[in-house]
């Protein structure tokens, strides 16, 4: 197959353009995301005390003292069963303000601040909205359509010498070369995961934002209930005005597990429930869980008086609607299989912060005047920009990770502290990027990075005692894994600071990165 030079000028164009509008947004979700596959992990790392653990017992008590201190969530309240994100059960319900509010078996007041640590939370809006409020949702879904632009151009470019170029890692003396190898390789041979990743980002961030478009298109005034009856497991009912007695959670739990094997998964684990129209004849309950060998979680929805089952997605035997929600959700966040499963979406999460990082890279190197060392203003611009917003936003995670064992020590708020030295560090990186020479801002910007990742596990082993080592010997593995996964990041931020450094001594003087005074 063979493509026209002016189509594939126009791809190479499409490719270019959209990658670098696209680029700086995505490393930073991506970087942010291949951490957040391990939150549970990091919920524990993070100071969610693990304590004794919890029964159904303590979950029926929790929700009698809600329902019977807050009236308005007899409307409607969710709760987690125990060990399901934290170890304690957790209920969670709207006040007459709008308000979410939170409470816990040690808390039945509630509080506007969720229960747990905060920093899997803080992680997690970096990936999905790079912080900014309000609009950062719907920025990251535009940014995940020109990411899929940028797929589809950049296959179109490739696929002409896909089969000779794709295991292709040329190393020498042209260093250009070898990264344009590197990127290659890893953008084609994760394609069908970055395409899996642009769709379901697409989907997720802008799902409301087509709902308000097209709904009265194509359901005029009917948009919320067909949304509910979309979404939901049961179809809303409406109270019958008669008082009757809600069954046992333990009731709820063991039912909702009895449909499911009747359904034929043998292996449902309820994690957290809805229940709507508390105390009323007409009351509803619907319980979502999990199930190892399945894609994406499942539902039953039952009537909250009676035990009787409603109605159930469950893997296998879903509609279309909820089938293709519990797909997007799950391919998205790696949501399903094994421990294997995590690590391969870890690794590409990785694996995709270094194609953007390195698209940018090329981009820059392929518009440098090979003839004078003086740069325009459009390399040298974009070179400053990636080292200030991708490698800052690497010395900011970290920031944060070290501030979540000392902010409780320093502040008042630990989350008010950990956001604070997040975007705050975040920001001084970017200006200090921007005022220094791009070559020694990157090297100066990755040994920081190297040093505050290398503080990460020091800090949790100064202010827990949880040291790797006393971690695995308490077989708390979990603790163990970010401590480790730090101390490899740190090194291999220290890697490519060694590099960068001998490429601004020792590349091509008419580059960008070029730093002779640093010989």
């Amino acid at each position: 197959m063979k493509l026209k030079a002016a189509t594939l000028r126009n791809f190479t164009a499409l490719h270019s353009w959209t990658g670098l509008l696209a680029g700086l947004a995505l490393f930073v979700a991506f970087y942010a995301g291949a951490i957040t596959v391990f939150h549970p992990q990091l919920q524990r790392w993070a100071g969610a005390a693990a304590g004794a653990p919890y029964s159904l017992e303590d979950m029926q008590r929790l929700l009698d003292g809600v329902l019977a201190r807050h009236p308005e969530a007899r409307q409607h309240v969710g709760m987690t069963f125990p060990g399901y994100e934290l170890a304690e059960p957790t209920a969670y319900w709207q006040d007459a303000s709008g308000t979410w509010l939170f409470a816990t078996p040690h808390d039945l007041a509630g509080s506007s601040t969720p229960p747990g640590a905060t920093l899997p939370e803080l992680v997690n809006e970096l990936h999905y909205t790079l912080g900014i409020p309000f609009v950062g949702t719907w920025l990251m879904g535009v940014v995940a359509l020109l990411y899929g632009l940028a797929l589809v151009s950049g296959l179109v470019i490739h696929l002409p010498q896909l089969a000779r170029d794709v295991f292709a890692l040329r190393r020498g003396h042209n260093l250009k070369r070898w990264w344009q190898d590197a990127h290659n390789v890893i953008g084609v041979l994760s394609l069908p995961f970055h395409l899996v990743f642009a769709v379901t980002g697409a989907l997720l961030c802008l799902l409301f934002v087509l709902m308000t478009a097209l709904g009265p298109l194509a359901f005029q005034d009917r948009l919320m209930a067909a949304s509910a009856a979309a979404m939901d497991t049961a179809r809303p009912i409406a109270p019958a005005g008669r008082e009757a007695t809600l069954s046992p959670v333990a009731k709820w739990h063991a039912r909702a597990i009895e449909a499911a094997r009747e359904r034929g998964v043998a292996d449902f684990e309820p994690g957290y429930l809805k229940l709507a129209h508390a105390g009323d004849a007409h009351a509803v309950v619907e319980i979502t869980g999990s199930s190892p060998r399945a894609l994406g979680a499942g539902a039953v929805a039952l009537d909250a008086t009676g035990g009787a089952v409603l109605s159930a997605q469950l893997p296998g035997r879903r509609d279309a609607n909820h089938a293709t929600l519990a797909a997007v959700y799950a391919l998205h966040f790696g949501d399903y299989g094994n421990v294997v499963v995590q690590w391969l979406y870890f690794l590409l999460g990785l694996g995709g912060a270094f194609l953007f990082y390195s698209g940018n890279l090329l981009w820059i190197e392929s518009r440098r005047r090979r003839r004078q060392v003086a740069q325009g203003r459009g390399p040298v611009f974009m070179a400053r920009a990636t080292a200030g917003v991708c490698l800052g936003a690497c010395v900011a995670v970290s920031v944060a990770f070290v501030a979540a064992q000392l902010g409780p020590l320093l502040a008042s708020s630990p989350a008010w502290g950990e956001r604070t030295a997040c975007f705050a560090s975040w920001l001084l990186c970017m200006a200090w990027a921007a005022w220094r020479p791009p070559a020694r801002a990157a090297r100066e910007l990755l040994w920081l990075a190297a040093a505050v990742t290398a503080l990460v596990p020091v800090c949790h082993g100064l202010a827990t005692g949880a040291w790797p080592w006393r971690a695995i010997a308490r077989g708390e593995g979990a603790l163990a894994l970010i401590d480790l996964v730090a101390l490899a990041l740190a090194v291999g931020f220290a890697v490519l600071a060694r590099a960068t450094a001998r490429r601004a001594r020792s590349g091509d003087t008419h580059s960008v990165w070029a730093d002779p005074a640093a010989g």
